[in-house]
């Protein structure tokens, strides 16, 4: 059988630590995303983050929280936010690692998530 990419990038533990990364020294220290966290508590939104993208990267599904239209309803996030976002997983990505196109291979499956996202 072949190993997932949630498996191949470590699980869960791994994820952990690339999603600290992610917020820690790329999204809250970006002007022009990093407003969109001030009233977020950035704990639970790390958990959130971490079990949504294991799940993503086909880990296990542990991400309860809302959906993504609801999550995202009442930010008008436009399209450079979403870019934004994604370089950031991009590059969290590349900083612990992980293929090119490893990474490329989740970016398409967060890119299927845009129009929940998008102009809400």
């Amino acid at each position: 059988m072949a190993e997932s990419l949630y498996e191949k990038v470590g699980g869960e533990e791994a994820i952990g630590k690339v999603v600290d990364y992610f917020y820690n020294e790329l999204v809250l220290k970006d002007e022009t995303v990093k407003h969109f966290f001030d009233n977020t508590d950035m704990e639970k939104q790390r958990s959130h983050q971490t079990k949504f993208i294991s799940f993503a990267l086909g880990g296990p599904k542990q991400y309860s929280g809302k959906s993504m239209a609801k999550a995202h309803e009442g930010m008008n996030l436009q399209p450079e936010h979403f870019q934004a976002i994604a370089n950031h997983l991009h590059d969290s990505l590349a900083h612990f690692g992980v293929e090119e196109s490893d990474i490329d291979t989740a970016l398409a499956k967060v890119a299927t998530l845009k129009d929940d996202i998008l102009y809400k």
